[in-house]
């Protein structure tokens, strides 16, 4: 586990007022949407622009790979890390 892990974790939950669930309740691998977290297209815009505002990170919605990059916590902390080097 990367130490974004648990930043975007909690940011996740902050975000989208996911008061009942802790860091720890959310795997690193565990889908973000659909059968995994459940999470959806309004959250995901939410937390992109979090993302962004945290992070200063660019997100292009239309491209492919924004998919596979919010798949899951730990898609998304490859994904900022990779930026940040950048």
């Amino acid at each position: 586990m990367t130490a974004l892990e648990p930043e975007i974790k909690t940011l996740i939950i902050e975000t989208l007022g996911l008061e009942d669930m802790t860091p720890e309740d959310i795997g690193s691998d565990e889908l973000l949407f659909g059968e995994g977290l459940g999470l959806d297209s309004v959250d995901a815009l939410e937390l992109g622009l979090a993302l962004q505002k945290r992070y200063g990170i660019t997100l292009e919605a239309e491209t492919r790979t924004m998919r596979q990059h919010f798949a899951t916590v730990a898609s998304l902390a490859a994904f900022i890390a990779s930026h940040r080097g950048a």
